[in-house]
């Protein structure tokens, strides 16, 4: 049992590591670890007892000041309970040997789980860099935004150009299937790393789109996550898609920005549909493009304090007549944008209601393992101190699209593959900035 006292020792640490650690998502992410060699150097030449006594005094040291008001006493008859299951586990279980990492790591999102919050989770090594390489710019997997909070993985929208969007899937769309396998009662997390893969092997998703059940087999490609696109429209209306808020997305949105800008455009439409958000510094630079000064957002903690976003100087498009375009998508980052454009009566609004991620999330990386965890540790809220978590953002003008109505021409076959589609979100954008 010596083995599992070692690891219960580490287990203890992991868990004071993730009260005390801080980082944000939603914002930037910045951990905050202790010392890669810190389990190692604390416990080198003890016996497993004495590891054991030691290891109540480095979580007395560790939460100092975090958890004021245990004693080194009460944190150890806290966890008594936890420990006499580990033992009684180890003891009695028909199948041995156990895998005592998969014991650590599902003790640890059972944890986080026990919060009730759908965006406080464990991401193990895999999907802690996952998560970060999608952010980065570039990773291996199917090109769709996800939700992973829900009963079941739910698709926010597929990335434009990505094998995803090719193949049909679509905004709210429910997977329920991995390759024939349920997904029933599976974190999303550990969905999501079902569909992911190498570049060039196939995923079959069954989907629940309303009442319907449909499979999707996807080949999986190398995803370079968009960030910009824009062009000139008719009528000397500028147009900027944005579809991510990633570390790149500031430097090309100016970019974009100053191109045309320079050939005068009359008004701008900013498209944030199917953006599912990015960092939060991001979403402050990309607001502040827009509007000139104020406040962009508050962030608000469990004690009612807040901390006050504003807008930086500098901004390029910031009386240009604009327009936003957003939908069910739109979601995080993209509401900070939108709403605070909204709000300031910047612009206007034209879509759908948007997605409703009105939290803020800290992305933790754990000092063992290369994994990390996600805890919320805020909520944001408009400059008009609206709180929009599960409810979103109203458009001004409220555009709903039916796929079938707005195909400018359907064939007899109803095959509309091939067929020219009309947007008519951006085309009630172009004429309410035609108007003004």
């Amino acid at each position: 049992m010596q083995q599992g006292k070692v690891l219960r020792t580490i287990l203890f640490v992991l868990l004071a590591i993730v009260v005390i650690a801080g980082v944000f998502l939603g914002g930037i992410a910045v951990g905050n670890q202790l010392p890669t060699g810190m389990v190692q150097a604390v416990f080198q030449g003890q016996t497993p007892t004495a590891q054991a006594t030691q290891t109540t005094e480095v979580i007395t040291d560790v939460c100092t000041g975090y958890v004021s008001t245990s004693t080194p006493e009460e944190l150890k008859t806290l966890f008594t309970p936890f420990w006499e299951s580990w033992q009684l586990l180890h003891e009695n279980f028909v199948d041995q040997p156990l895998d005592d990492v998969a014991l650590m790591r599902g003790a640890i999102r059972g944890m986080l789980a026990a919060t009730g919050d759908k965006h406080t989770s464990y991401m193990d090594p895999a999907e802690f860099k996952q998560a970060n390489s999608s952010m980065e710019g570039e990773y291996e997997g199917i090109g769709a935004w996800v939700d992973t909070t829900g009963d079941y993985l739910k698709i926010i929208a597929p990335m434009k150009g990505s094998p995803a969007e090719a193949a049909g899937l679509k905004a709210n769309d429910i997977v329920i299937a991995v390759d024939g396998e349920d997904q029933t009662g599976v974190p999303g997390d550990l969905v999501l790393q079902k569909i992911l893969g190498p570049a060039g092997e196939p995923v079959t998703l069954t989907i629940r789109r309303g009442d319907e059940t449909l499979d999707f087999t996807i080949v999986r490609a190398k995803i370079n996550v968009p960030v910009v696109d824009y062009r000139m429209l008719d009528n000397d209306i500028a147009y900027i898609g944005l579809t991510t808020f990633n570390e790149q997305a500031t430097k090309q949105l100016r970019a974009a920005l100053d191109e045309l800008l320079a050939q005068n455009p009359k008004g701008l439409i900013l498209d944030l549909r199917n953006n599912g958000g990015g960092y939060l510094s991001t979403a402050i630079e990309v607001a502040s493009e827009f509007i000139p000064d104020g406040v962009i957002m508050y962030e608000e903690y469990g004690d009612g304090t807040r901390e006050v976003y504003t807008a930086k100087r500098g901004g390029r498009a910031t009386d240009i007549p604009l327009v936003v375009l957003v939908n069910e998508g739109s979601a995080s980052a993209s509401e900070i944008v939108a709403g605070a454009i909204q709000d300031h009566n910047r612009g206007k609004l034209v879509g759908t209601q948007t997605y409703g991620k009105g939290s803020v999330q800290n992305w933790i990386p754990l000092s063992s393992e290369d994994s990390g965890v996600r805890i919320t540790i805020a909520r944001w809220l408009t400059p008009n101190e609206k709180q929009i978590n599960d409810v979103g953002l109203t458009p001004d003008v409220v555009v709903e699209i039916d796929e079938y109505a707005n195909y400018i021409q359907v064939p007899a076959d109803g095959d509309t593959t091939n067929v020219e589609w009309q947007d008519t979100q951006l085309e009630a954008a172009i004429q309410l900035l035609l108007e003004q």
